[in-house]
């Protein structure tokens, strides 16, 4: 398989589970609407309060996270290769050079941040700048400029939307619920139907936080694989990001300015006492894949 050919087959990967995702929400939405018989205006409420809660997120996504993180701005003196690198491929994707920042700190981990082209920013950290060489630096920055290429920031921000609708949603569900609310004896005395979606509404009310943050994870690891790939597409050189990634794999030091709610964002999970999942079910709850099925999927290309 080509480059190209991985990525148009990783971007398909990703419309179906997003495709996915919204019909689910929709159908859940839908379904715990008519347990409780609610109208439309208070479904949209619900979703106007959680698109609020995440654009704040999303617009001051650089600054939020760029504090949290402790980053600090580089020169071209301070890291030659870091910036040079940087420069010279958004110089050939014709984008805007991102700002760049480093963390100072031992562990090896990058990641990409900001909302659009002009307000990119990717991060590395001394430690990672420290151990790779020059083609291997180049790997990570182009996988980092393919998150910011693919409009990676925008997709997880309303995949962050529709979770926390869904949560919300399924919070007050819950709160009507336990108070009694809702016309439910019409439902159930409504035939066998009825009953069937009052019986699903219910079990979605209490599942569907657990199966939307599941779904958030799988479009999390779908965009990792394909930013692994367009970034093959831009440097041609699968073996740079192979060579990282391995080394990448090989230091277990956790990345103390790293939490849950940023993990996701880096190049691997940064998080203390992390390891690759074994098995399918495992894997379910990772941000990541696992490096070995990244560098396997990297080695499979024909250049």
């Amino acid at each position: 398989m080509t480059h190209y050919q991985l990525v148009a087959a990783n971007k398909r990967r990703s419309f179906y589970v997003v495709f996915f995702f919204m019909v689910f929400i929709g159908l859940a939405a839908y379904l715990m609407s008519y347990v409780f018989e609610l109208s439309p205006s208070f479904i949209g409420t619900a979703l106007i309060a959680a698109g609020a809660m995440s654009f704040g997120s999303y617009w001051f996504s650089d600054k939020i996270i760029l504090s949290m993180s402790g980053a600090k701005p580089v020169s071209r003196q301070e890291y030659f290769d870091f910036y040079t690198v940087a420069e010279n491929l958004a110089s050939s994707q014709r984008m805007p050079l991102p700002k760049l920042y480093v963390i100072n700190d031992s562990a090896m981990n990058a990641f990409a941040t900001g909302r659009d082209y002009n307000h990119a920013v990717v991060v590395a950290t001394s430690g990672l700048l420290s151990r790779l060489n020059r083609s291997e630096i180049e790997g990570v920055i182009a996988h980092e400029l393919s998150h910011i290429k693919n409009y990676d920031m925008l997709l997880m921000s309303i995949v962050a939307i529709l979770v926390g609708f869904i949560a919300l949603l399924s919070d007050w569900m819950m709160r009507f619920s336990i108070s009694g609310s809702g016309n439910r004896d019409n439902k159930s005395s409504g035939g066998q139907a009825s009953m069937i979606l009052l019986i699903i509404g219910f079990l979605l009310m209490l599942l569907s936080p657990l199966i939307a943050n599941l779904v958030k994870l799988a479009i999390s690891r779908k965009r990792e694989l394909l930013a692994d790939a367009t970034a093959v597409s831009i440097t041609k050189n699968p073996s740079g990001l192979i060579a990282a990634l391995s080394k990448l794999d090989a230091d277990r030091e956790p990345l103390e300015a790293a939490n849950k709610a940023t993990a996701h964002l880096y190049i691997k999970n940064p998080l203390k006492n992390h390891h690759d999942a074994i098995g399918w079910f495992a894997n379910l709850f990772q941000t990541h894949p696992p490096i070995s099925q990244r560098i396997a999927a990297l080695q499979g290309i024909q250049t």
